[in-house]
This record gives structure tokens, C-alpha cells and sequence, in this order.
């Protein structure tokens, strides 16, 4: 598997930190994840691991040189960094003991010992061994008399030693060449098969291990794929994944819908206010994104804040046009990038992917229409499989612009069948504003010119937000895409993925917010031809698209059950597995 976007003449860090020695021997995909693409996401482990070295890492003690150890009898020094220019590595060492001119380098870790199946003496695991056979060469290029290690495990409150031998040594200058030929080649490190590793690593949500085998299968590729010295595929007969559970998505977006309000922060704390009163205080470690309406003031600290957490801020007009988006620095690898301008200017697969994509999004709106209209037309619903089919067979973008227009107009021609109002016109908050009830007759923008068509606009313009966060998130250039072609301020590949999700997102957000009357006609006004909500019907809006965004959906490939944010998120990553060589198709998400 060849990661085409890795130049020839990359170079990797001079020194390779002795914490990704231990991520090597876990795992070399997440090894290359961390260090050469420099991604991490945490889950509880880690959580608590990073609150204890905290307390760990607070005090920093100097380490007494060499020469000196012979005027100190018994010494502890915290916190410890050192490097090695012999073997190219450096380390942060938790603990140091020097006692009888020798030292011992200390490290906890949160877990258990690992016992022997046969002595049941207590041991180390091998990815802590291999950590601590690199400090140990740290210290020994350094002058020092290392001839043993220790690793405390918090859980049991146990120390377990390491004797520092010939075998150690070995085993560790063996790991700290592989992972140095791993992050310096141009092969992928591929996924480990059905390894109990994976659904507690916190990068398994980035990695889809089971996901990317399943798709390898699928694409015929899993035969003649490496197995990274695990046990041969049990997958090639195209058998589901392991039901992996996804972590809780317990972040919410922010919605500031009012104009004039002022948005500071205290702390990890945004306040905001309307004037000098306070009127609502957020967790900016609860919030996913900020998404600001119209003449809403934020402050440097409060930005600042923002992405120095990685929450990115959205901006739009009160009309619900997207403007941008700001956030912190991102993913710091370009090689994804370098993939996607390389295959973008190649027309064969750009037509590829966006024959999958039109397809996608014809089927779903098809299935929209069974699932919703009250009588759906047959002759509508065989005129768009019929050209679901063709789109599959375009020769040409163009050809597939006109099939993909023909099947657009057929669908909206039906889409009043959806709309389940009472014929009787029914005030909404508003009796005297210009509207009585929801009539489309047809699809227009720019301005929208009738309320549907107004919440169709600001439903295709959020989602397009989420899609331009979740192609950021991951390393994309989100204004380069391989169907929608290039034009200023426009997020084309957002726009790409947003296709099959068209239907199943924003046009039934669309049917929700009206047929269950959270939005009513009442809570639109008109100025000119164009058409927009209220401050409150806006408000209702994002519940109802909130309300979809929540709602757990099965993958029709992977067969679990993730909501529909984290669906995006997923998607996303596969077009990269796409990109980069790992999968040859791209598996466009389609319900039933």
C-alpha cells in the first residue's frame, strides 16, 4: 500500500522521543499517526494518564552530572529531559534514583503488570520495556551507569525493574530502526487485524482499522495486503467488522442567534452578554463549535482561547449565507494534501469519485421520497433510478452536471408531497407577518424567494459549515474538490461530501422543522424578493437540525450505529484512506 503523497526526499525529526519508541511496538500505525502526522485524540486512559504526569511534571529537578556522582550518595531528580546524539533519540524521564554512583531512571504508568503465564512473576509489557531501553541509552550516551530500569504501575502500586542487558539494548536499537524506517518510507503501516489493542487505542475513530480492512476486502485488495506480524485476514469473505464502540460525543455546538450580543471569556469559561449582562456562560471544553449570526462581537481572548482548543468558530450572515470559518492551527501534516492537488488535476479519477457521489445522493433522495411523500409518484421514482443508474456511467463532469440537474427537478417537483401541513392556513408566532402557509413551487436561491426554500438555503448552508470543519479536522484543503470545480470562497470539497447528505440531513431537517410546526410561516419575513427566518424560528431551526444531527444511524458497510456528526466525520476519513492508496473505492453512505 503506497502513500503516493510522501516526497522521496521527506526527512524525518533528528531525535525520536522515547514515548513513540513505546507507540512503535504498540501499534506502528499509531506510531505514524502521532509522529509523522502529529494527530492525537484522547479517551478516558488517557485522560487520567495526562492528569497524573501532570502532578508528575510539575516539579523539575536538574540531574546531577557524571563526574559529581561520586560526592552524592542518594539523589532523586524529577521530571528529567535528555537526548542522545549517538542513537538520535530523547527522552523526558518521570523519575531519576542515583544511588552508589549509578542511576535508575523511574516510570509510571497507569495500568497493571503484566504476569507470566508460566512463573507468574510479574513483568512489563513490551511497549514499556522498549521505552525504558530507551532511556536507558539516553543515560548511558550521556556518561551514565544505567544496569537497571523501573516501572511503577499506578493501579497496583507496584514496581517492576527492568534489567538494562545486552538483550535490552538489542531489542531496543532493533525498534528504534524499524520505526524509523516506518516513518521514512513510503509504505503505510496497515492496520492491525482483529487485535484487542484497537478498541482501547484513542485514535481508533482517526485510524478505522476494522473499517479499512473491510473496505480493502471490498475493493479486493485484502489478499495481497501485509499483516504487520499479526495473524492472517480473517476477513476475506467481506464480513462486518468488529462492533467497535464509538466513544460519546458529548460536545455540543454554540448557536449565537442575536444581534448585539458580546462574547468574552473567564477562564475556560465564554460569558455572553448583552450590553453589561451576563446571559449565558458556556464550557468552552463541552463546546465542538461556535457558530456567530450576524453583529456579534467576540473578543481576542475569547478567539484565542477558542483555538488554542481547537474549537473552530463559524461565521454567518443573519440571511444564514456562510462567510468562514476560524480555528486553530489544525492538522500539521501536508502529505494529505499534496494527495488531493495531485488527484484533483487527474480527470479520471475526479470523474470517478463524483460518478459515486451523484450516484449517492439520487439514491437517497429517492429513498427520501419513498420513505416521506404521501403517494410517491411512480413514474417519478423510476425516472430517478433510472438515472441513478446513468450517473454511474457518465462519461463526463458535464454530462454528469445535466443527469444530476434532471434528477434534482424531478425531485423537487415532489417534494411538496412531503410537506404534511393542515390545508387550512395557521398562524405562527406572528399572525400578521407575510406568510399563512408552506408553499414551494419549486426550487429557488439567491435569494430564496418562499420560506421552504429559505430553510432548504440555511439548512444546505450549515451543513456545509460541518463539512468544512470535519474537511479542516482532517488535513483537507476544503476549497479543492474533485466535482464541484474551483471558484473563490467557495469550500468545493465540503461540497463533494455534502452530496449524498443532501437528502438525509438538510432537506429532512427541512420536512421536520415543518411538519412537527417547530417552524411555522409565522416565523419568516420578507424584505424584496428575499425571504428569511426570525431570530426565533432560527432558534427552533438549529433544535431540529441539532435533533438530526443526534440521531444514530446504522452504516450501511460497517453495520453500527453512530450519529450522523460523527458519521460525517467518518466519511471524510475514508475519501483519505482514498486519497492516500489505502482503499481503492470510495464508500458513499446510502440508506435503505
Amino acid at each position: 500500500m503506497i502513500r503516493n503523497a510522501l516526497p522521496t526526499d521527506a526527512k524525518v525529526p533528528d531525535y525520536l522521543p522515547a514515548r513513540m519508541l513505546n507507540e512503535f511496538v504498540y501499534c506502528p500505525r499509531l506510531f505514524y499517526y502521532m509522529w509523522v502526522d502529529n494527530l492525537f485524540a484522547h479517551n478516558r486512559e488517557t485522560v487520567e494518564g495526562s492528569l497524573r504526569h501532570a502532578k508528575i511534571d510539575a516539579r523539575q529537578d536538574a540531574l546531577i552530572s557524571s563526574d559529581a556522582l561520586n560526592e552524592e550518595k542518594k539523589i532523586h531528580s524529577r521530571s528529567v529531559m535528555l537526548s542522545s546524539d549517538t542513537h538520535g533519540l530523547i527522552a523526558k524521564m518521570d523519575l531519576i534514583e542515583v544511588s552508589d554512583k549509578r542511576v535508575t531512571p523511574v516510570d509510571y504508568k497507569r495500568g497493571a503488570p503484566r504476569k507470566n503465564r508460566d512463573t507468574g512473576e510479574l513483568e512489563v509489557w513490551d511497549t514499556d520495556r522498549a521505552q525504558m531501553g530507551a532511556q536507558a541509552l539516553v543515560l548511558r550516551d550521556n556518561g551514565y551507569t544505567c544496569e537497571e530500569a523501573v516501572i511503577y504501575y499506578v493501579a497496583t502500586k507496584q514496581r517492576v525493574r527492568i534489567a538494562v542487558d545486552d538483550a535490552l539494548v538489542a531489542e531496543t536499537l532493533q525498534s528504534l530502526a524499524a520505526a524509523r524506517t516506518a516513518a521514512s518510507s513510503e509504505n503505510i503501516p496497515l492496520p492491525l487485524i482483529d487485535s484487542p489493542k484497537c478498541p482501547r487505542c484513542s485514535l481508533v475513530g482517526i485510524c478505522l482499522p476494522d473499517e479499512t480492512r473491510v473496505c480493502q476486502t471490498i475493493d479486493g485488495h485484502a489478499a495481497d495486503a501485509q499483516t504487520n506480524g499479526n495473524a492472517p485476514s480473517t476477513e476475506s469473505n467481506g464480513t462486518e467488522p468488529r462492533r467497535l464502540v464509538p466513544a460519546r460525543d458529548d460536545l455540543r455546538p454554540l448557536y449565537l442567534n442575536q444581534p448585539g450580543l458580546h462574547v468574552g471569556k473567564s477562564g475556560n469559561v465564554l460569558q455572553i452578554k448583552e450590553k453589561t449582562k451576563v446571559l449565558q456562560e458556556v464550557r468552552i471544553g463541552e463546546t465542538c463549535q461556535v457558530n456567530v449570526f450576524g453583529n456579534i462581537q467576540l473578543t481576542t481572548q475569547a478567539i484565542q482561547t477558542l483555538c488554542q482548543n481547537e474549537v473552530p468558530i463559524a461565521y454567518f450572515s443573519m440571511g444564514g449565507w456562510f462567510y468562514g470559518v476560524t480555528h486553530g492551527l489544525g492538522v500539521r501534516n501536508v502529505y494529505l494534501r499534496r494527495d488531493q492537488f495531485r488527484l484533483a488535476d487527474d480527470p479520471s479519477f475526479c470523474l470517478r469519485l463524483a460518478r459515486s457521489l451523484v450516484s449517492g445522493k439520487i439514491r437517497n433522495q429517492r429513498t427520501l421520497l419513498q420513505r416521506n411523500h404521501v403517494e410517491p409518484p411512480r413514474v417519478a421514482l423510476n425516472q430517478m433510478k433510472c438515472m441513478q443508474e446513468d450517473s454511474e456511467k457518465a462519461d463526463a463532469l458535464d454530462q454528469l452536471l445535466g443527469i444530476e440537474g434532471n434528477a434534482a427537478r424531478v425531485y423537487f417537483q415532489n417534494f411538496p408531497g412531503m410537506i404534511k401541513t393542515e390545508e387550512e392556513p395557521f398562524g405562527g408566532t406572528d399572525m400578521n407577518g407575510p406568510f399563512r402557509k408552506f408553499d414551494f413551487l419549486g426550487r429557488n436561491r439567491r435569494p430564496p424567494r418562499d420560506p421552504v426554500n429559505a430553510l432548504l438555503s440555511l439548512a444546505y448552508s450549515v451543513l456545509a459549515k460541518d463539512l468544512t470543519i470535519a474537511c479542516h479536522a482532517i488535513g483537507f484543503d476544503p476549497y479543492l474538490g474533485f466535482y464541484h470545480q474551483p471558484r473563490y470562497g467557495r469550500a468545493a470539497l465540503a461540497l463533494d461530501l455534502m452530496e449524498p447528505f443532501r437528502p438525509l440531513i438538510a432537506d429532512s431537517v427541512v420536512l421536520s422543522a415543518i411538519n412537527t410546526r417547530m417552524v411555522t410561516p409565522g416565523d419568516f419575513i420578507q424584505t424584496g424578493e428575499a425571504v428569511a427566518l426570525r431570530p426565533a424560528g432560527r432558534k427552533a431551526f438549529f433544535r431540529a437540525y441539532e435533533q438530526r444531527m443526534d440521531t444514530l444511524v446504522t452504516h450501511p458497510m460497517f453495520g453500527y450505529r453512530v450519529n450522523y456528526r460523527r458519521m460525517l466525520e467518518i466519511q471524510a476519513r475514508l475519501l483519505a484512506r482514498v486519497l492516500t492508496g489505502e482503499i481503492a473505492t470510495y464508500p458513499v453512505f446510502v440508506t435503505r
